[in-house]
């Protein structure tokens, strides 16, 4: 019978037994990666990604015909080295949904947006950013909600969609997904904003509508951030999780920055601010609002 450990382990995604790996990968080897990862995007990668980072970058080792991991080392450390990007692709994790964590939506639906509605009534303006947006599915998401509640028409609406990973950046702006993505979503809005092509029955693509209020950009968020603000809305889910507690004390500081006062703040599922920013009160269920 075939151990229960190695069985675990031959789940994993990304798994190669060490014994059958094509490119053996050294402690340092996994050491000078991770520091690479965190002087570029902040993101910590604990020994237990070591596998995760081996099926991945085995990958575009195969495809630069490079000897090893340390070939592929020395080319990242080679300034303007266009592998840079891929590398950041490589080790970044988009997994996401339409509506996912549905209760937040329900919140913006229910709570922040007829109070928004109130409180800029004069200038009619409305600004969202969806930080690591990933392949798009909550940018639209919350464009569906916005083009439900408010009359577009007649109020300036801009969502900001933003993430490290220039690959998923393209598969949102160009709004095509597999048909299966759709299906947690209610009849009624499925057929609302979402085109089918009898010639291609497995996927849709968004409407038009929906694409017109949001803008694709890609950004580092620990580096320089070229927009303004303020921002009413801030949804940055799932996503600070990579980045060790001083990262997250900065980055939520930022965020209280540039939000608006009293503005709501939207964290993943596993994430907290508890004992990492004072500038936010919890209202339960990983939303927040700012303070001041």
């Amino acid at each position: 019978m075939k151990d229960v450990t190695e069985s675990l382990q031959d789940s994993r995604p990304n798994y190669v037994p060490t014994e059958n790996r094509e490119f053996p990968m050294s402690e340092a080897n996994f050491s000078r990666l991770s520091e690479l990862a965190h002087d570029y995007t902040g993101i910590v990668l604990g020994p237990h990604k070591k596998d995760m980072i081996y099926g991945r970058l085995s990958r575009r080792i195969r495809a630069l015909k490079l000897r090893n991991f340390d070939d592929y080392c020395d080319l990242l450390e080679v300034d303007g080295n266009a592998e840079l990007s891929n590398f950041i692709n490589s080790i970044t994790t988009n997994l996401t949904s339409f509506f996912r964590e549905k209760h937040h939506f329900d919140y913006l639906q229910d709570t922040v947006l007829p109070a928004l509605k109130e409180k800029n009534k004069t200038t009619r303006k409305i600004r969202v950013w969806s930080a690591g947006c990933s392949t798009g599915e909550e940018p639209y998401s919350l464009s569906i909600v916005l083009n439900e509640f408010f009359d577009v028409r007649s109020w300036d609406i801009k969502i900001l969609a933003t993430d490290l990973d220039s690959n998923v950046l393209n598969h949102g702006r160009n709004g095509v997904y597999d048909v299966q993505r759709i299906q947690t979503i209610d009849d009624a809005r499925r057929k609302k904003w979402f085109l089918k092509d009898p010639s291609k029955p497995d996927v849709v693509k968004v409407k038009p509508e929906l694409q017109s209020l949001i803008s694709f950009k890609r950004l580092n968020l620990l580096e320089d951030w070229p927009m303004k603000g303020p921002f009413d809305v801030i949804f940055c889910r799932n996503v600070v999780i990579y980045f060790n507690k001083d990262t997250q004390r900065v980055l939520f500081g930022r965020y209280g920055d540039i939000l608006q006062s009293r503005g709501h703040l939207f964290i993943g599922h596993s994430e907290t601010l508890h004992r990492v920013s004072e500038r936010f009160e919890s209202l339960g269920k990983t939303m927040y609002q700012k303070i001041d």
